[in-house]
């Protein structure tokens, strides 16, 4: 039974992978079509800690956007998997890129674009950078 579970579990990791690829691709073509620059795809800091979906920016406004993909509204909002533990994550790799980036004192803020059954919703400042509440 256990080769079972374990090709089973290798399945559904392979397709989670597929649909989370096809959110981002999705939220990519919304960015760029609204004139957005997208800079960076998957951005984790070399340390480790987090992963920024896309880095975008639009106008002098640096844009770090989570994407959250579900193929049906069923269970919940996507936007609700995103908890305080997870800002805290994202900020902390923001502030790397910008750190990395050598991009001086930019403008930022977060962004959550959520894709259910390939419906959009772009959440624009969805959380600021400096208040850990």
């Amino acid at each position: 039974m256990a080769p079972l579970y374990s090709l089973a579990d290798r399945l559904r990791y392979r397709r989670h992978q597929n649909n989370g690829r096809r959110g981002e691709d999705l939220a990519h073509r919304y960015l760029r079509k609204r004139g957005f620059i997208v800079a960076a795809r998957n951005w984790r800091p070399p340390q480790g800690g987090g992963e920024i979906d896309l880095v975008a920016w639009q106008g002098d406004t640096l844009v770090f956007v989570e994407v959250k993909f579900r193929t049906s509204g069923e269970w919940s909002a996507p936007e609700r998997e995103i908890d305080r533990d997870k800002m805290h994550t994202l900020r902390r790799a923001a502030r790397d890129y910008i750190r990395r980036s050598g991009t001086e004192d930019p403008r930022v803020r977060f962004d959550v674009i959520c894709i259910t059954a390939n419906v959009v919703d772009h959440l624009r400042d969805a959380f600021p950078l400096d208040t850990e509440a």
